[in-house]
């Protein structure tokens, strides 16, 4: 392997080459968290933001940048405690990692961690910060797949991890609970 070769490095973003293949790196932040996060209630937790690459709102499950407030060693659990609470204004009862994975292997060398965030109880407005005009949109579970089913009927976007947050909610038995 040979060593990277910068080609833009801007403020969050650098388009780097190893090898003959182009990709990007953040580079004010060491991973992603992706928050599956339920309340006690048995409710989803989703977020909806307008997203600048693709011109149009989103839909998607709570994430955010690990190590992005100038602590580069932050742990992902700290991290994701600190989005959900920020993006939703929920505070988990606890925390499981799922699983760590690209994002997208092909383009970037980012990771994702898929957090399990159970018991979530509200503590606080949401929204996001100052840079971001996020809407909470709670679900039960056993609405979920209808929410996704009449949004993606509208032509309305939505980010595929939300399918991946209802697989493991499915693989842990929370969805076989749901219609109770």
């Amino acid at each position: 392997m040979s060593a990277d070769f910068t080609h833009y490095q801007g403020r969050y973003l650098s388009l780097l080459e190893r090898d003959g293949w182009e990709y990007a790196h953040r580079s004010n932040a060491s991973a992603v968290v992706v928050l599956v996060a339920v309340t006690k209630e048995r409710e989803l937790l989703l977020v909806e933001q307008f997203r600048k690459p693709v011109e149009t709102r989103v839909l998607e499950l709570p994430a955010g940048l690990v190590g992005d407030l100038d602590d580069p060693d932050e742990p992902l659990l700290e991290a994701a405690q600190r989005e959900l609470e920020e993006e939703t204004g929920y505070r988990p009862g606890g925390m499981k990692l799922l699983m760590e994975c690209p994002s997208s292997a092909g383009m970037s060398d980012e990771n994702l961690a898929f957090i399990l965030a159970h018991d979530c109880e509200r503590v606080g407005p949401g929204g996001g910060d100052d840079s971001e005009e996020i809407e909470v949109v709670i679900v039960s579970l056993k609405d979920a797949d209808g929410l996704l089913d009449r949004h993606l009927a509208a032509g309305k976007s939505l980010d595929p991890k939300i399918y991946a947050g209802i697989y493991w909610l499915g693989k842990l038995g929370y969805m076989a609970n749901s219609e109770e």
